[in-house]
This record gives C-alpha cells, structure tokens and sequence, in this order.
C-alpha cells in the first residue's frame, strides 16, 4: 500500500519512519535538504503544497496520505485529499476548522482524521475517553507542554516545530469553556504556576480545545500550555510592542528565532484530568504523559509522528467512518482507544492513568 507524507520535518520523518516497515512509504516536500534526511527509508518527491492543484496531482495513486505541514497548508491539504479521493490523516493545526468539509468528505466515500499530533491529538483522545467515563463531566483541564531539558536565557525555549505556529499561540484568542458557555479570552492575559509530575512550570491558557468544545460538554473546560518559568513575560512584552503583528512576524522571527534554536534534549509532558459524576459519586480521572528524545527524533516529533502513525493505521484498517473525524471519537471508543495506548507504551511513551489521586499516589 503507497502512502504520502506531506511534509519532511521532524514530524513527517517520524511519521515516515514508523510507517516504512509496512506500507511503500513516499515524502513529499520542496526542500531538497529535508528530503536528503528522510530518502535512508522514503522516497522522496517534490511537492508543492502552497498549489492546490499540484497537491491533488500528487496524491493522486495514493491510497492514505498524511499531512505534516505548517498549520497554513493544512485545510488546503485536506480540500486536496477529498478532490483525489484519498483518505487522510493530518497534524498541522490549521486556523479553519475542518469540520466544515464533512459532507463534502462522506459525499466523495473519503476519511479524515484532523488534528491527529499530541496536543491536539492524544489530548483529545485522552479527553474523550474520561468524558466517556463520567456520567457528568464539570471540568476538565489539559496541561500540556514540549520544552528543551536545558532552558537557556534569555527565552528559555527551543523551537521542535513551526516557529510561526508558536507565536499564533501568543496571539490568537484562546476559546475555552466557562459558566457552560464558550468564550474566547487572551492567552497572555493570565500567567501562571503549575506543578505537573516533578516539574514546575509557568503556564497560559492556549486554543487548543478546537472541536472538544463541540463534541465534550463540560461546565468548565480549558486548556493550558507549560513553559520554563522567564518564557512568558518576555512574549507578552513582545506581543504588546507590536512585534508578533503579522507585517512584522518574519522580521521578528529572524531576531528571536535563532535565541530558541540550541542543542539540547527536548521532552514532551501533558496531564489531561477531569472532575465529575460516576454513579452518584464524586470522580477525578487523569492521564500523565512524558517522553524524553531519542533514537535520532525529538521528543515533539516522536509524541506527534508515531501518533499520527498509529491513527494512520487505523484509518487504513477502516476502522474509522467517511467523513470529517476529530481525534476525541477515537477516544470514546473502547477498543481503539486501547489501542491506541497500548501502541504509544509500545514506542516507549510513558502513559499512566489514575483516579481520585495524582500520578504516583494510586
């Protein structure tokens, strides 16, 4: 079976690595480099994701593709998929919201599963299985960060994916829920403290719920992002000096980029929790994830590529409807969301579960 990974960064050569012992894996990209780092185990071929239609002629013969761009090609790579009639799974945080593509999905006999990475991706599955759980969900929380072992000043940050997907995290209003209702507030407006396993980070509420905001009912719902404490005061500074506006992001990004891109060890660490009813009684259930860099791959790209791989598989094995799938109803469903954690504690990715106490208490 041919599957096309769009995109040969740290994600889609994770993401092509996992996939090459079972399936004629090609990479498609326009750089000659990133394609140079993933032809050991793909073949590479130029694609040219910013054309629609060059996008459709490419993944035409296809029988899966998966997207790991930039958040910016991501709905366009998914329009693409259902004009070739080609399945797809894709990580790239596209600012649309692809539920908008469902009929023409089913109508053309295609799946897509969206938002397939860590966070979205196994938050939401990790959300989709305690909402499953409760009679009553209240509240829930997802933490949820990727970070260098080694924070270095000024910014104490290293940059593992698109730098411009990670200002928009400063930027864009976060839509959370509250009171029962949506609402959308400042990322930035609150900082704060935050103990997540062993570590204690600063943190700020980020959009990340997408479509749990559509499909898990909560009085109360939030996600917060975790940085090294001294991250975040210093992009609010920025922020409101104008520098994150979008005629000036590029400029921006050649002075700050180069401070948040050192060697150092990166890890990826995220607790999912919700609070409410199971029979009448009081309930927290929790999930703690980490996973530290290895094998040649970072932390950020192991957590996200092998996920998308896995859901890959899955999709392949149609085990998954037509139509436009977010990530959260591959949770709720029993048989894949255990499997889908059995395969992540199969490529070493710490997973623990727990109720009414905290990670190491149960």
């Amino acid at each position: 079976m041919k599957v096309l990974v769009l995109g040969a960064g740290n994600v889609g050569r994770a993401v092509a690595w996992d996939l090459k012992d079972e399936f004629d894996v090609y990479v498609g990209d326009l750089s000659d480099e990133r394609l140079k780092a993933v032809s050991e185990f793909a073949t590479p071929m130029k694609v040219d994701a910013s054309s629609f239609d060059s996008l459709v002629e490419a993944m035409n013969g296809f029988e899966l593709v998966v997207g790991a761009l930039p958040g910016r090609f991501g709905y366009r790579s998914v329009k693409a998929a259902i004009k070739a009639g080609v399945d797809m799974v894709d990580v790239s945080f596209m600012p649309e919201n692809p539920l908008e593509l469902r009929d023409e999905a089913e109508k053309a006999g295609v799946t897509v599963v969206f938002d397939v990475g860590f966070a979205p991706g196994l938050s939401h599955i990790l959300m989709g299985r305690i909402w499953q759980e409760m009679d009553e969900l209240r509240e829930g929380y997802i933490y949820v960060g990727g970070l260098p072992k080694e924070p270095r000043p000024p910014l104490y940050y290293r940059i593992t994916w698109s730098p411009k997907d990670l200002i928009e995290e400063y930027t864009r209003p976060a839509r959370v829920i509250r009171g029962g209702e949506l609402k959308a507030v400042d990322p930035l407006e609150r900082i704060e403290r935050v103990k997540v396993g062993d570590f204690e980070f600063e943190t700020f509420v980020s959009d990340g719920l997408r479509s749990l905001l559509e499909s898990v009912k909560a009085e109360k719902l939030e996600e917060w992002t975790l940085r090294w404490q001294g991250h975040l005061e210093k992009m609010k500074v920025l922020r409101e000096l104008g520098f994150f506006r979008p005629e000036h992001i590029d400029k921006t990004l050649e002075v700050i980029a180069p401070l948040m891109t050192y060697e150092s060890p990166d890890f990826s660490i995220m607790q999912v929790l919700g609070r409410g009813t199971v029979g009448g009684e009081e309930k927290e259930i929790g999930y703690f994830l980490y996973d530290e860099e290895r094998d040649g791959f970072t932390s950020m790209a192991r957590v996200t590529g092998f996920t998308a791989a896995i859901i890959a598989r899955i999709v392949v094995e149609k085990g998954c409807t037509f139509g436009v799938i977010p990530p959260e109803i591959l949770g709720m469903r029993p048989d894949t969301f255990k499997r889908i954690v059995e395969e992540v504690a199969e490529r070493g990715i710490r997973l623990e579960r727990w109720e009414n106490a905290s990670p190491g208490d149960s």
